[in-house]
């Protein structure tokens, strides 16, 4: 017990841990890189799908209209200069433990005293009845809840790439596994992984799911895990307070929760670049104090 404690001590932990890499995360890592902090952010390589999909951009203050992706190589070159790189993993749960938070990704675990949630939102809605079956079959964390499934039979719904990742962990147990993928693409999946190219209507069950229904045909299954871009603030942090499907926040950008800080698309609209960066600098300056006061 005592090498295990060792180990815990001597383990880094972050000063501030940022959930995002978009304007309000990337604006956040800039206050802790000034302000002298520890930190690590999770992120994306291009930084920000929405914004490399926006044809023109004309409300970014100092940045005359232009795509998106110029915007967003004027985002690399400046964290470049000042040295920050970009930790490709998926946060799929931040947990409060005891004076700290503790970050999961798919093969690592990552602590830190604070953390600023800048995830974005998810614009795609809801599947009818994923809501209601949360925690009763349906998940959006295959390396937290995937072998709950041993032997059992399994659905994904993958609306991005890295879904295929977690499908292939899922197979090594699951008796069956479907995957429906939601983009085009070559998938690199198991051959025990089934791809059925269609659309999910709708997750059934009684007390827990047992069936997807699809446009063309009906699975029966006693899981379905929904891989978006985005997973939802309430199960990415349990215990978050909610408002109108957004963390709250007050004006400093705290959350409920002591030490955690949320900032862009997450804590509600309008969904602008400008507006995320601004609360970013925000979250960042309001966790420098919260450790400075510690």
């Amino acid at each position: 017990k005592y090498l295990i404690l060792w180990v815990k001590i001597m383990s880094e932990i972050y000063d501030i841990a940022i959930v995002g890499s978009g304007a309000a995360g990337l604006a956040a890592a800039l206050i802790a890189k000034i302000r002298n902090k520890s930190f690590i952010i999770f992120g994306e390589k291009d930084l920000s799908q929405h914004l490399t999909k926006a044809p023109g951009i004309e409300n970014y203050l100092g940045f005359p209209c232009g795509p998106g992706k110029e915007l967003l190589e004027r985002f690399k070159e400046h964290i470049n200069k000042m040295g920050i790189e970009i930790t490709e993993e998926r946060v799929s749960n931040v947990f409060q433990m005891d004076g700290y938070y503790s970050l999961i990704t798919k093969d690592n675990e990552y602590e830190s005293t604070t953390v600023i949630i800048a995830s974005g939102v998810e614009y795609v809605e809801p599947i009818k009845g994923e809501e209601d079956f949360v925690g009763k079959g349906v998940g959006y964390c295959t390396t937290c809840d995937g072998r709950l499934f041993k032997g059992k039979t399994v659905s994904i719904i993958g609306y991005l790439k890295e879904a295929e990742a977690e499908a292939n962990f899922v197979s090594e147990f699951a008796d069956k596994v479907y995957y429906i993928p939601l983009y085009e693409d070559d998938y690199k999946l198991n051959k025990n992984i089934e791809i059925i190219h269609d659309n999910p209507v709708e997750i059934k069950g009684e007390k827990v799911v047992n069936k997807l229904i699809l446009e063309n045909r009906e699975l029966d299954t006693d899981g379905v895990f929904v891989l978006k871009n985005a997973i939802p603030p309430i199960e990415l942090v349990p215990g978050l307070e909610i408002e109108n499907g957004h963390i709250k926040v007050d004006i400093n950008m705290k959350t409920n929760l002591e030490g955690c800080f949320a900032a862009g698309d997450c804590v509600g609209k309008p969904y602008k670049s400008i507006k995320a960066a601004g609360q970013g600098d925000i979250a960042g300056l309001s966790a420098v104090d919260y450790l400075d006061q510690m």
